[in-house]
C-alpha cells in the first residue's frame, strides 16, 4: 500500500493542472488506506502524516486552477473536499449512467473550452418529446431572436444582450408544460443563480462570464450545462432553440418582468432533455434542484407526527437568512372543491421567495409558477394584510401575480410536503459511493440480507449527513408514460416507480445486519423520490451500519449512490457480513404443511430442513450460528426454531431440545442467532403462527464453518405404508355383548374399564369389581389398552403414525354406551382423553421399549396426529421376545352426566349403538406403520387382565 501511495506521489510531483491533482488525491487516499491497516502507532502516525501532506498538495493545486474555472468557483463557494479515489468498478458504474433516453451525457472533466462555441449554427440532433396538449400549440423549433418581439429602436446587438441579461427583477412563470416542479426550483434558485459576486450558476452555464455570473450568447448557439444525476456532474449539451407556439401561450418558462431573457428556458430545456423531454410525467422541486445545482435534498413531511415544526422553523429560517437553502412546498392530491375554497392547486410544487417572522408572525412568501394560478384564500393571504402591517415588503401592491404570503401554521396544515436544498458548503468533507444493487427476490425483500449496507466511522462527533440517490434509467420513463392515463395523479405515477429508504444502525459494530428492526438508530421513511436524506449524529469511534431499503421498486436491477456529508473525516467501506459462510433453501408452507406453531397439533408438518454444523475453524469445535427466515408477506407472523433432533422430523417442541429460536413471531421475518453451537446434525423448524396460512419462503443460514442444509422429508416420504385396522376403545362388557345384544342395552358401569399395570403384564392382575363402585361417583379415571403383534423378517427401520379418522361425522348426535346406562341425564361437555402408543419387545416387567409417542406421555390426537420417532426392529429379537404396538387411551368421563352427544372416537369412550356399526372401521383412530421393508401386523386384541 506505502509503494503504490509513493508512486502516486511522484506522479503528482512530476504532472500539471488536473493530472497533478488527481495523483495527489490518490496519494491522499492511499495513505489513508495505510493508516487504518498499520499494526503499529507509529505507523498509523506516519502514514497520517503523509496523507495531510498530499491533502495540502492537492489543496494547492486547486488553487492554482484558472480563476474562470469551474474548480476556482468552487473554491469560491467553499465546497467540501473529496479525497476518495474512485475504484474501477465505480467508475464503470458511472460510465454506464451516461446513456440515458438515447443521448449521451458523459461526466464533467473539465471547462469546455470556448472554441466549443464559436462556427456555424449549432443543431443537436437530440428529440424532445412533446405531450399531447403541447403538440397541439407546436409551431416548430425556433431560434432565440426569432422568438422574442421586434423592438424598432434597438439593433440585434442589443437585442442579443436583452437574451442574457435581466433589467431588474425576475417573475419567472409557466404555461402549458407538465414541469411546474422545475419552474418552482428556477423561481426558488433564482437568487442564487441570478448574475452577481455570489452566483452559482459560473458553475453550471457555459458560456458565461465567471467574474459577474453573466451568461454569454453562444455565436454558434450551443450551450453546455453541468447538472448533477447519476453519480456526478455532467455534460448536458443543447442547442437554442425553443419550442414556439402557434397561439399566445408558450411551451417553455418565460419572465414577466424580461421577456426576452431565454437563460432559464436554456436551464430548463437542458433539465428535460436529462429527464426525457417537455413530456415528462413529473417530479418534485427537491430532485430538480438537486440535478440543476448539486444542492442536497431533503424532504419533510408535513404531516407526519414526528416533525417538529418550531425547531424546523428556527433551522429553515436561520439558514434561508445566511442564503444555505432552497425552500419549496408540495401540495398532496386536492378535490377541485378543496382546490377553489382554498386557492391550492392539487399535486403542485410552489416556490418559497421570503420568510418573515414579526412579533411571533411565522409566514412564507409563496410563489404559484402558473401564469395564471390560484392564490391563497386562506386566513393570512396576502388579500387581507392589513395596509398598516409593520412589514412594508409583505403589502398586496407589492406582490407580483401569482405570490401571496401564508402563515406557516397553514403551511404546515394544507402543504404535504416540505423540500429543503441545503448549500453543500455547509459540509467539508465529502465522499460518494457507487453501486449497483440487484433487488432479491420477493422471499427476501422483507430482510435485509441482501440489501446494500456500508460501515462508516467518524473520527470526531458532529452532523453527518448521508443521501442516497437512485441513478435514472430509461425503464422508469417508460413504466411512468406507458401507465399514466389522463385521470391518473402525479402521485400514483410516482408509487409505481416504488419507494425507498435508508436505516442507520449503531449496535452491530459496523457489520452486516438481516433484520430491519427497532434496534436501528435512524428509519427514514419510505419516499417515492429518486433521492432520502438521513441526518444523524455521529459519535467518535463508533462503527455504524447504513442499509439502503426499498418496497416495490419496479426493476430487476438500480443503480445508487451513497454520499456521505461531514465536517470530519469519514471511514467509509461496504459491510462485511459477521460470519464467512451462508447457505439459502428455498421451501414454501402449503396445504399439507403449513402447520402453524408449536401449541399447534399439527406443529410436526411444517417445513423441515437437517443442518449439518461441521466444528468451527481449525477444527476447534462449536461456534456462532445464524438462522434467517424470509416470506414475500409482509403481514405474515413467522418463526424459525434450531432443534436438537438429529436431524429427523420434529413433531412436537420441546423447551429442552430447543437450541435456538427467533422468538415471539415476527411478521415477514425472523432471525434466530445463537454465539456457540456444538458441531452435530440439527433440525430446523420454519413455521407461522397460525396453521393454514400458505407463502413461499425463504431459510438463509449463516456458520463459521461451511454447514450443509436438507429437507427432511415429509413422514413416510420414500417409505411402505401399512395400515392398521382402526383402533376402537370398547368397554368389555360391550365387547362381550358384541353378538349376543345391542349396546344400547348394556349396562356396564364405567368402572369396569379400569386396567392396573399388572393387568397389562398378562398376568396376576385383575379388573376393578363393579360391585365395589359407586356408580354415582361423580368422576371415574378410564384406562383402556389394547395390541397388536408386529413381525418383520430383516431389520427394518420403522415409525409409527395415530391419526384421527378420516370421517369425523356430520354432526348427527349418536347414543353412547354411558347415555344408554342413564337416558335421563342432561348432556355436559367431556374432557378429551388422551392416548399412547408404544412399540415394545415383550411384556410383563422385563418389556423394552423401542419408541413411544409425545415421548412417552398420554397427548390427545390431534388434527396433526402423533408419531413415534424413528426406531430399529431386529428380526431375532422380535422373533423371541414378541414385538407389539401397545395403544392406551387414559380419560375422564362422569357417569352421574352421560347423556351425552357422540363424542370423537380420539375425545372418549366410543360405544356404537349396533353390532354392525360396532365393526365399522371409519369410527376409529387410523394406525399406521411406516418402514424401509415389509412389516407383518395382527389385529388388534384388548389386553386381558
Amino acid at each position: 500500500m506505502e509503494a503504490k501511495a509513493k508512486e502516486r506521489e511522484t506522479l503528482a510531483s512530476r504532472a500539471r493542472g488536473k493530472e497533478a491533482l488527481d495523483h495527489a488525491i490518490a496519494a491522499a487516499e492511499l495513505y489513508m488506506k495505510a493508516a487504518r491497516e498499520a499494526s503499529s502507532t507509529t505507523e498509523k502516525t506516519r502514514f497520517k502524516k503523509r496523507c495531510e501532506e498530499m491533502i495540502s498538495m492537492a489543496e494547492r493545486l486547486k488553487l492554482s486552477s484558472p480563476p474562470d474555472s469551474v474548480a476556482a468557483v468552487e473554491r469560491r463557494l467553499k465546497l467540501p473536499r473529496t479525497s476518495r479515489q474512485i475504484p474501477t468498478g465505480e467508475k464503470n458504474i458511472l460510465l454506464r449512467g451516461s446513456r440515458l433516453h438515447g443521448n449521451i451525457f458523459p461526466p464533467w472533466e473539465s471547462d469546455p473550452d470556448p472554441k466549443e462555441f464559436g462556427g456555424p449554427p449549432f443543431i443537436d440532433p437530440s428529440q424532445f418529446s412533446l405531450s399531447e396538449r403541447q403538440s397541439e400549440v407546436f409551431a416548430g423549433w425556433k431560434r432565440p431572436l426569432e422568438l422574442v418581439q421586434k423592438d424598432a429602436e434597438a439593433d440585434e446587438k442589443q437585442m442579443r444582450r436583452r437574451l442574457m441579461e435581466s433589467n431588474g427583477d425576475y417573475d419567472l412563470v409557466q404555461d402549458i408544460t407538465t414541469d411546474c416542479s422545475v419552474v418552482a426550483s428556477l423561481c426558488a434558485s433564482i437568487n442564487h443563480l441570478k448574475p452577481g459576486p455570489t452566483s452559482i450558476l459560473p458553475a453550471l452555464m457555459f458560456p458565461i462570464n465567471a467574474e459577474s455570473g453573466q451568461p454569454q450568447i453562444s455565436a454558434s448557439g450551443k450551450y453546455i450545462f453541468r447538472m448533477y444525476f447519476n453519480g456526478c456532474f455532467r455534460k448536458v449539451v443543447i442547442d437554442d432553440r425553443l419550442p414556439s407556439s402557434s397561439t399566445d401561450r408558450t411551451l417553455y418558462v418565460v419572465d414577466r418582468q424580461n421577456p426576452g431573457l431565454i437563460w432559464p428556458a436554456l436551464m430548463e430545456k437542458a433539465y428535460l432533455k436529462v429527464r426525457g423531454g417537455y413530456d415528462f410525467p413529473g417530479s418534485n422541486s427537491g430532485t430538480d434542484l438537486w440535478v440543476l445545482t448539486g444542492w442536497i435534498p431533503q424532504q419533510i413531511f408535513l404531516q407526519s407526527d414526528d416533525v417538529d415544526f418550531n425547531q424546523t422553523w428556527r433551522r429553515v429560517k436561520k439558514a434561508y437568512d445566511y442564503g444555505d437553502v432552497v425552500v419549496t412546498l408540495g401540495t398532496g392530491r386536492l378535490s377541485p372543491d378543496e382546490e377553489e375554497m382554498m386557492g391550492l392547486a392539487g399535486e403542485h410544487d410552489y416556490a418559497v421567495l421570503d420568510m418573515s417572522e414579526t412579533s411571533g408572525n411565522r409566514k412564507l412568501l409563496v410563489k404559484n409558477p402558473w401564469c395564471d394560478g390560484l392564490v391563497w384564500k386562506g386566513v393570512g393571504s396576502s388579500a387581507r394584510v392589513s395596509p398598516d402591517d409593520g412589514d412594508a415588503k409583505e403589502q398586496p401592491a407589492k406582490l407580483k401575480p401569482g405570490t401571496f404570503w401564508i402563515g406557516f401554521e397553514d403551511v404546515a396544515q394544507n402543504f404535504e410536503s416540505l423540500y429543503l436544498n441545503w448549500n453543500p458548503s455547509l459540509f467539508t468533507d465529502r465522499q460518494d459511493h457507487h453501486f449497483t444493487w440487484q433487488l432479491p427476490e420477493p422471499n427476501m425483500a422483507n430482510s435485509f440480507a441482501h440489501n446494500p449496507q456500508y460501515s462508516m466511522e467518524a473520527q470526531a462527533d458532529g452532523n453527518v449527513w448521508i443521501l442516497l440517490s437512485r441513478h435514472f434509467q430509461d425503464a422508469e420513463l417508460d413504466i411512468a408514460r406507458s401507465r399514466q392515463a389522463p385521470t391518473t395523479t402525479l402521485a400514483a405515477v410516482s408509487n409505481r416507480l416504488g419507494f425507498m429508504s435508508l436505516y442507520i444502525f449503531a449496535s452491530n459494530d459496523g457489520w452486516r445486519v438481516q433484520l430491519p428492526d427497532n434496534k436501528a438508530i435512524y428509519r427514514g421513511p419510505f419516499v417515492d423520490s429518486p433521492q432520502t436524506l438521513a441526518p444523524f449524529e455521529a459519535k467518535r469511534g463508533v462503527r455504524y451500519t447504513v442499509a439502503a431499503a426499498s418496497q416495490d421498486l419496479p426493476l430487476p436491477r438500480y443503480s445508487f449512490t451513497l454520499t456521505f456529508f461531514s465536517r470530519t473525516p469519514l471511514a467509509v467501506h461496504p459491510a462485511r457480513d459477521p460470519l464467512p459462510h451462508y447457505v439459502e433453501v428455498s421451501s414454501a408452507w402449503t396445504r399439507r404443511t403449513a402447520g402453524g406453531n408449536a401449541a399447534s397439533p399439527t406443529y410436526g408438518t411444517n417445513p423441515q430442513f437437517s443442518l449439518r454444523v461441521p466444528p468451527g475453524p481449525g477444527g476447534d469445535g462449536s461456534g456462532p450460528l445464524s438462522l434467517l427466515l424470509s416470506t414475500a408477506r409482509d403481514d405474515l407472523p413467522v418463526h424459525v426454531g434450531l432443534v436438537w433432533a438429529g436431524g429427523a422430523r420434529v413433531s412436537a417442541l420441546t423447551q429442552r431440545d430447543l437450541v435456538a429460536s427467533s422468538g415471539d413471531y415476527r411478521r415477514g421475518c425472523a432471525l434466530a442467532e445463537v454465539p456457540r453451537v456444538d458441531p452435530g446434525v440439527y433440525t430446523v423448524v420454519c413455521s407461522t403462527f397460525d396453521p393454514g396460512h400458505l407463502a413461499d419462503f425463504t431459510l438463509r443460514v449463516g456458520s463459521a464453518s461451511p454447514c450443509s442444509l436438507a429437507p427432511v422429508p415429509a413422514d413416510a416420504a420414500g417409505r411402505l405404508r401399512f395400515r392398521l385396522p382402526n383402533l376402537v376403545f370398547l368397554p368389555p362388557a360391550a365387547a362381550s355383548n358384541k353378538n349376543n345384544a345391542p349396546a344400547s342395552s348394556s349396562t356396564t358401569s364405567l368402572s369396569t374399564l379400569m386396567l392396573t399395570d399388572r393387568a397389562f403384564g398378562g398376568g396376576g392382575g385383575s379388573s376393578v369389581d363393579d360391585e365395589s363402585r359407586d356408580e354415582t361417583t361423580t368422576t371415574t379415571t378410564a384406562r383402556l389398552r389394547k395390541r397388536a403383534a408386529v413381525e418383520v423378517t430383516r431389520l427394518t427401520r420403522a415409525s409409527v403414525v395415530v391419526s384421527p379418522p378420516n370421517n369425523t361425522g356430520t354432526g348427527t348426535t349418536t347414543p353412547t354406551t354411558a347415555a344408554a346406562m342413564n337416558p335421563g341425564a342432561a348432556a355436559s361437555p367431556r374432557r378429551s382423553p388422551a392416548v399412547r402408543l408404544r412399540v415394545v419387545y415383550g411384556s410383563g416387567p422385563d418389556r423394552t421399549v423401542l419408541a413411544a409417542t409425545g415421548d412417552g406421555e398420554f397427548r390427545e390426537v390431534g388434527r396433526g396426529g402423533l408419531r413415534t420417532p424413528e426406531f430399529d426392529i431386529e428380526p431375532l429379537v422380535a422373533a423371541r421376545r414378541g414385538l407389539w404396538l401397545v395403544a392406551e387411551k387414559i380419560g375422564l368421563s362422569s357417569p352421574s352426566s352421560s347423556n351425552l352427544a357422540a363424542p370423537s372416537p380420539w375425545q372418549g369412550i366410543h360405544q356404537a349403538t349396533s353390532p354392525a356399526q360396532q365393526q365399522q372401521d371409519e369410527g376409529g383412530l387410523q394406525v399406521e406403520i411406516f418402514s424401509d421393508a415389509h412389516v407383518t401386523v395382527g389385529e388388534w386384541e384388548v389386553v386381558d387382565a
